[in-house]
């Protein structure tokens, strides 16, 4: 199982994030090609420089009318110093619009678009208003959605099976967004952190950009120390200002898991989730399954539906969430909101679950994903992945259980050489 960890001890930003992809090995063209294959007027500068005496890799966007600029000048129109005024504002419809049409994996798409709507959520939040409402100030500007699409593209490229991340140091002082001074972290950042281990080192310096924040909350599906791995590559993101004390990079380790170590702990993972409940005999269908989506777009593990009979032989169903113990709160207020309930369930259970990777395989129509499960270092379960099984028999006219069929049939002759 391959592992990616984020060491956030000097936050972390869309370009710093960029930066630490390629001084880990992501080839320079993987990013090249995606900002041609948006519809947008920009292109890479990529540096060697040191912050802190530490070697990192540099990512610069330029972007429209600054790209005769001299070279030396393009920290100054960098976005993280806040020159938002000289971006167009656009709303999510137009940037799913952008991503969407962008010749890039439909892999890539997928976590690209939710980077988007997490930002677009946290402001939506801030301001009191409809997420399709909001025109980002900072997230409409063409390097902000090139930060965005390359970082989905480049993680995805580089194989990892699991994100994971370190407690973020989010700088102190204030700093100046599209409608005035705030103390950091800005407003958007704090919401889109919620349920993670944050602190300050005391540098009056924002640390962690809302791009940032998203990337890490899309990506990361757990914060940690450093696991346990067997290293096979390190890479450092520049930040775009030297501070006093300490290295402006963040730090991107990436490895596999010890072989030893699945050798000295034969037991199954084990973790604690949260489990909500709530009986309903009295919510439209139609606004049920609305509830479940919504549930999953907002961080649940899994959701579902039991049909039971209730008093009175009302016919009902039981909506049960799966979530992260740090998620429980969010979504109970979801489920209350939403559903016509007047009373949640909540309580915690213990979990056992298979180390998961996935792996890609060639099928005579596309690239299929299969996921795959390991118990021990052997290989307990597989499966096709159903969104780009459904993708390819709709694009080619083929039964959906046809491909699934011929996906699972090419996994395991790859196996067995």
């Amino acid at each position: 199982m391959r592992i990616a960890y984020l060491d956030c001890f000097s936050g972390i930003s869309g370009d710093m994030f960029l930066g630490a992809l390629l001084d880990a090995g992501l080839p320079a063209s993987v990013l090249e090609e995606t900002v041609s294959a948006l519809d947008v007027s920009a292109r890479l500068e990529i540096l060697r420089i040191t912050r802190g005496g530490i070697a990192a890799t540099k990512v610069n966007v330029w972007i429209g009318d600054e790209k005769d600029l001299p070279r030396e000048q393009v920290s100054h129109v960098h976005r993280h110093e806040h020159h938002h005024h000289e971006h167009p504002h656009r709303g999510l419809k137009e940037i799913r619009e952008i991503v969407r049409n962008a010749k890039i994996a439909p892999a890539a798409q997928e976590p690209a678009l939710a980077i988007f709507q997490a930002l677009g959520e946290a402001e939506a939040k801030i301001h009191n208003t409809d997420v399709e409402k909001i025109h980002f100030h900072e997230v409409g500007a063409v390097d902000a959605i090139v930060d965005i699409v390359c970082a989905a593209v480049g993680s995805l490229a580089l194989g990892v099976d699991e994100w994971v991340c370190s407690p973020l140091n989010v700088g102190g002082g204030t700093v100046e967004c599209a409608h005035g001074r705030f103390p950091v972290p800005s407003p958007a950042t704090v919401e889109l952190l919620l349920g993670a281990p944050v602190y300050s080192s005391g540098v009056d310096v924002e640390l962690v950009t809302p791009t940032g924040a998203a990337i890490v909350k899309t990506l990361c599906k757990r914060f940690a120390p450093f696991p346990a791995m067997k290293v096979s590559g390190t890479g450092y993101g520049a930040g775009s200002r030297d501070l006093p004390g300490q290295p402006n990079v963040v730090r991107l380790t990436i490895g596999e898991h010890a072989e030893t170590q699945l050798a000295a702990s034969p037991a199954i993972p084990e973790d604690t989730i949260a489990v909500l409940e709530a009986n309903l005999d009295d919510l439209n269908p139609q606004v049920f399954g609305y509830v479940m989506e919504r549930a999953l777009a907002e961080g649940a593990l899994d959701v579902f539906g039991t049909p039971v009979q209730m008093k009175k032989n009302r016919p009902g169903m039981l909506l049960t969430v799966l979530a992260r113990p740090e998620d429980a709160p969010r979504l109970a207020k979801l489920v209350f909101g939403e559903t016509t309930t007047l009373g949640i369930r909540m309580r915690q259970e213990r979990r056992q679950t298979l180390l998961r990777r996935t792996v890609a395989v060639a099928t005579p129509w596309g690239e299929v994903r299969m996921k795959v499960a390991n118990l021990n270092g052997s290989i307990g379960n597989y499966a096709p992945e159903y969104e780009d099984c459904r993708r390819i028999a709709d694009q080619h006219k083929v039964p959906l259980k046809q491909v699934m069929q011929e996906a699972t049939r090419c996994y395991l002759e790859s196996q067995h050489g």
